[in-house]
């Protein structure tokens, strides 16, 4: 019985053969063993308070960096927060400018070793932000009050902003004109009973009783925008008529103490001055 014989497969062919399977191997273990996958970026949220702007997302990074970059609608990317480990950048630098501007942004995904990177890499978009519409009113600060007699006056300090015109910071007021306005909250200290006045300056002087204390608190608006029309309520700042005479009555005192102890000191030298002129006339001397 002959020995089946099989078809002999050339020794080079088989070297390469296994060469390359050994290739595909070690591939796979780099792939597993050597990288980890870069994360993108998720929940891009706009964060603005009197055009102070931020923009966050999500996840925080692990083997990964981020890149921000922002861009005005139809003009150029401008990258910032390079190759971070942070969630947020600070962009108000760059919505500054032009705040009636609608702005877009996304954050770029890196390895860890980012300044090596050539490939192009996974980003996710922001959604547009338009920071006139949309920046927050923060909590107004009242600057001054005072009550006299039947007027209640109150002044409303100007927020400074970081929007610039020509060099310059702008104010709320120098931003938004007369679409900010002022509500004032005021009621007597003895009372619940609110009422309200508003305006369009950042002064008010309203009428009140003669002899009560008034507690108020402001609160800015822009009626004419869909969403984030008001601000908080600034805290609450009470009038007192009681410290008021408390101090008259204190002034009074101090006066009718000071005129008594002037009064007091000049009896005493003149009773002084007296008993000196009266000892002259009684001396032996005198009388000889």
């Amino acid at each position: 019985m002959e020995t089946p014989t099989w078809p002999r497969v050339p020794s080079s062919e088989a070297a390469v053969a296994r060469m390359l399977l050994l290739s595909w191997v070690l591939l796979q273990v780099a792939r597993t063993s050597g990288t980890t996958e870069v994360v993108v970026a998720y929940n891009l949220t706009w964060k603005s308070t009197n055009f102070k702007t931020i923009l966050e997302w999500e996840p925080k990074p692990i083997n990964h960096v981020y890149t921000v970059q922002i861009s005005p609608r139809l003009g150029n990317w401008k990258s910032k927060c390079f190759y971070t480990t942070d969630t947020e950048c600070d962009l108000t630098d760059e919505i500054g400018n032009d705040v009636n501007q609608t702005y877009q942004a996304r954050v770029l995904s890196y390895p860890a070793d980012a300044t090596d990177y050539s490939g192009e890499p996974p980003f996710t978009n922001s959604p547009e932000f338009t920071p006139y519409v949309e920046t927050k009113l923060g909590r107004p600060t009242i600057q001054s009050f005072k009550q006299v007699g039947t007027k209640l006056n109150v002044t409303i300090r100007d927020t400074r902003t970081l929007v610039r015109r020509n060099g310059t910071f702008l104010s709320l007021r120098d931003v938004f004109g007369k679409n900010l306005i002022y509500t004032l909250y005021y009621w007597k200290a003895s009372s619940t009973g609110k009422k309200t006045a508003k305006t369009d300056t950042n002064e008010f002087l309203i009428d009140v009783d003669e002899g009560q204390s008034y507690c108020f608190s402001v609160q800015a608006a822009i009626p004419s925008r869909k969403a984030n029309q008001r601000s908080p309520e600034s805290p609450i700042e009470c009038t007192s008529h009681e410290k008021e005479v408390l101090l008259i009555i204190v002034i009074v005192v101090l006066v009718v103490l000071i005129l008594t102890i002037i009064l007091s000191v000049t009896l005493y030298k003149c009773r002084k001055v007296h008993a000196r002129q009266s000892g002259k006339e009684s001396s032996p001397l005198n009388a000889a």
